[in-house]
């Protein structure tokens, strides 16, 4: 079985959670099984509609409440990521999913939901062939040099500016 590497989605613009989603369906297609951890989120996305048709070759779960963005983050928002963490800390170490995404990872970093040694740990824990992929804006260096792979999303131009709202099936 082929070695599994460290990718890391970040940067200010668009598109890191699809990328993320693009190659679960690649590795899906393989007839691997993907498991993704969305901390942060816990809002309704289209995504979640999408993983029943997969059946048992994607599962995903959602460690946030989705509401302190604007805000601070509660302890509450700190309980539900710490637990996301050691829930994926044991799927990575596990082997069962040849890919496992932590989405938004970076931006529970940033919070200071648990630390970037924290997920770092978590990603020394992973079987030699799982591939895992961190998302989210503001990467930490850490995480940076860490990881095998690194694509920073640029934002160059983005309808959002103009005031529209995120579509459905698109956007959300």
């Amino acid at each position: 079985m082929q070695s599994g590497y460290v990718h890391v989605y970040t940067g200010n613009g668009k598109g890191k959670t699809t990328a993320a989603l693009g190659l679960a369906l690649r590795a899906i297609g393989a007839g691997y099984r993907v498991f993704m951890g969305q901390f942060v989120k816990g809002m309704d996305y289209s995504e979640l509609h999408a993983v029943p048709l997969l059946g048992d070759r994607l599962c995903l779960e959602q460690y946030g409440r989705g509401c302190f963005i604007r805000n601070e983050p509660t302890e509450e928002d700190r309980r539900l990521a710490r637990a996301g963490l050691t829930r994926l800390t044991e799927i990575l170490r596990s082997g069962e999913y040849r890919v496992v995404i932590l989405d938004e990872a970076n931006i529970a970093v940033h919070y200071g939901l648990f630390s970037v040694e924290e997920l770092l740990e978590a990603l020394r824990q992973r079987a030699p062939e799982v591939e895992a992929i961190v998302t989210g804006r503001r990467a930490h260096p850490d995480l940076i040099e860490y990881a095998d792979l690194v694509t920073e999303m640029r934002e160059v131009k983005h309808y959002y500016t103009q005031g529209i709202e995120a579509r459905r099936g698109i956007e959300s």
